[in-house]
């Protein structure tokens, strides 16, 4: 299963661990149009519930959906303002 999004651009953070995946999404998500969408790939478990509280938490941006896919976890986050 693949999300079907416009993705503006993918972020790789696999090998990352805590807190890495989130602070570079933040990073990379601030530099994003209104509307666009980013890819984030880990590969750290942890990230699923990390990069959830913190889309809920931070104001600008909307999580859209996340999947595993093997030993990889995807997140799609959309840049709201």
């Amino acid at each position: 299963m693949s999300a079907k999004f416009d993705i503006a651009e993918t972020l790789d953070v696999k090998g990352a661990s805590c807190p890495m995946p989130v602070v570079k999404t933040k990073t990379t998500i601030d530099e994003l149009a209104a509307g666009e969408v980013l890819e984030v790939l880990a590969t750290d478990s942890g990230s699923m519930s990390d990069i959830d509280g913190w889309a809920a938490g931070t104001e600008g941006v909307e999580l859209l959906t996340q999947e595993e896919d093997g030993d990889v976890y995807k997140h799609y986050v959309r840049k709201t303002e």
